[in-house]
Order: structure tokens, then sequence, then C-alpha cells
């Protein structure tokens, strides 16, 4: 619908305009008010505008702006960016309950998150690109990164237990 909308109020092959979306309903081409009745609902008049953007889209530069069929939907992206935020996160409570609790083994298991964080960073890059051929080598370095972050975390867990052995 926002495509549409920018296409229809922005594109130089505009023909004829419905109302915008204002107080008023002014049309783009006079000044005379389009529908100000107030016993029309805002629901109403956006959905008819709606429709009337929908018909009267060009083919051409409707097909200019849809997303390839593998392009991720909005609700996968916030899946993927708050993945990355919460780990993040993660990787900075990890650093400061090392800092407070006084056991420094715990600052290595933070620094052995970074390669996984590297290499989420890769696959949101690389879905950002519509998981362009030509940017393979990130899936290679994401999965390069996940093994050498998995073996990080390991020996920083290993770290972890020896550390709270050596304490008891």
């Amino acid at each position: 619908m926002a495509a549409s909308c920018y296409l229809r109020y922005f594109s130089p092959l505009n023909v004829a305009s419905p109302p915008r979306f204002s107080p008023t309903f002014h049309s783009r081409s006079s000044s005379k008010p389009y529908a100000s009745s107030p016993s029309r609902t805002a629901s109403a008049v956006l959905i008819a505008a709606g429709a009337g953007l929908a018909l009267s889209l060009p083919s051409v530069a409707s097909a200019a702006m849809q997303e390839p069929a593998n392009a991720l939907s909005l609700p996968t992206w916030i899946i993927h960016i708050s993945s990355v935020v919460e780990w993040i996160t993660a990787m900075v409570l990890v650093w400061e309950y090392g800092e407070k609790s006084g056991f420094e083994a715990w600052k290595g298991l933070s620094w052995g998150m970074v390669p996984l964080l590297g290499g989420a960073m890769c696959a949101c890059t690389w879905h950002f690109f519509y998981n362009s051929e030509s940017l393979d080598i990130l899936v290679a370095l994401q999965g390069m990164l996940t093994v050498v972050g998995n073996l990080t975390m390991c020996i920083a867990a290993y770290r972890i237990f020896k550390s709270a052995q050596g304490s008891s």
C-alpha cells in the first residue's frame, strides 16, 4: 500500500489524482474540496482512496517497485533485527556480570560471542541485498564465523567452569 501511495503521488506517469490524505481532502489538480463531508468516516475514505490507487496505477511503474520473490517479509526482518539487538544486549550483560562478580572468565564469554555476532551481521547483509549471488561469499563467511563462534564460546564456557572450580 505504501509503495502504491508513493507511485501514485510521485510517479511521472501520474495522469489523474485521487484525493490526498489531508483534513480537507483537496484534489491535486484543483483547490476545491474533493470530499469534506463530516459524515464520511476516515476508514471509508481510506478504503475508497486505496481502491482508486490500486485501479489507477500504471502497470510498468508498479512492476518496477515490486520486491523479488525471495525478499524477506516485515515480520521476518523484525525477528532478524531483534535477534541481533538481543545478542548484543546479552554480550553487554555477560561483560557486566564478569566485572561486578569478579569472575573475569565471564568477560571471555562475551568475547567468545563476537564471531557469532559477525555471522548474524553477514546474514542480515545478505538478506538486505535480496540474497544476491554476487554476495555468496557472505554465506561462506557466516558459516565460518558460526564455527569459530561455537568454538570460542565452548572455550569460554570451559574457562568459566575451571575458574568456578578453583574458587570453591
